[in-house]
């Protein structure tokens, strides 16, 4: 490849990751307001907000919690071996993902209680893992919020017993627009597409979602419980005030 084309495909991707979100922006506005405002009235009512994601969906779930600029009352639902790639072997996350009774088993030992938000971040949204967790959790009274591709529910088919997306089991779905394969790039040569634009839409969804949000506790005359960075001055001594305020809402910390 001579110097002259070298980098063009790094171009292609941010065409293409910019394309992905301009989509989502005028496409999905309404669902991200719906979802904004499920999380406001949380907020407002002495709820919790949980999110969680599987694999390197857990990335968005990550991104939204205990951050600068973010809600602090934004907790992380955790399932052992799954948040990431913390494991070994890292397809050992992907397996448990399928594990029929383990969404059940997280709920019934987590501080999830009925009035409390979950978002559920599942790209394909075919796995038992998502789609128990959204059943689960509206049985007991929480209010879900699905961020997943849309596209897999009719090009792919469930792994869940129901035969049911997570998308079936959402009082709001936000869809990524993310094609079936998480590839944007191709290239004469290379046998595999690839380019995953995921994590960058989810994630811009996810600050989307709570960028909604405080602008309707804002306009409701309630301050939002956000935090600071603590690389700027008098960010620590701002984020101690609100953590001990609504501490009774945070379980990232003891």
């Amino acid at each position: 490849m001579s110097s002259k084309s070298e980098g063009k495909m790094a171009g292609q991707y941010f065409d293409a990751a910019i394309d992905l979100l301009r989509r989502v922006r005028d496409e999905e506005s309404g669902n991200v307001a719906e979802a904004g405002t499920l999380l406001a009235d949380a907020v407002e009512t002495g709820g919790r907000l949980f999110a969680f994601g599987a694999g390197h969906s857990s990335l968005a779930a990550q991104d939204v919690v205990y951050r600068a600029g973010g809600l602090a009352v934004v907790n992380l639902l955790a399932v052992p071996g799954v948040v990431g790639i913390d494991v070994m072997p890292a397809t050992l996350g992907s397996a448990l993902e399928r594990v029929d009774g383990l969404a059940g088993a997280v709920l019934d030992s987590s501080p999830a209680r009925p009035g409390d938000v979950l978002v559920i971040i599942s790209l394909s949204g075919r796995n038992s893992l998502p789609v128990e967790m959204a059943m689960n959790a509206r049985a007991l009274g929480l209010k879900v919020i699905g961020v997943t591709s849309v596209a897999y529910a009719s090009e792919t088919r469930s792994r869940h017993v129901s035969g049911t997306f997570l998308k079936d089991h959402c009082d709001v779905v936000v869809d990524s627009k993310i094609s079936v394969g998480d590839a944007e790039l191709t290239l004469d040569g290379v046998d595999a597409p690839f380019g995953p634009a995921s994590s960058v839409v989810t994630n811009a969804l996810m600050q989307a979602m709570v960028a909604s949000a405080v602008e309707r506790l804002a306009a409701r005359g309630i301050q939002p419980p956000l935090l600071r960075s603590g690389n700027v001055d008098g960010g620590h001594d701002w984020n101690g005030r609100v953590l001990q305020e609504y501490g009774d809402r945070i379980f990232y910390r003891h």
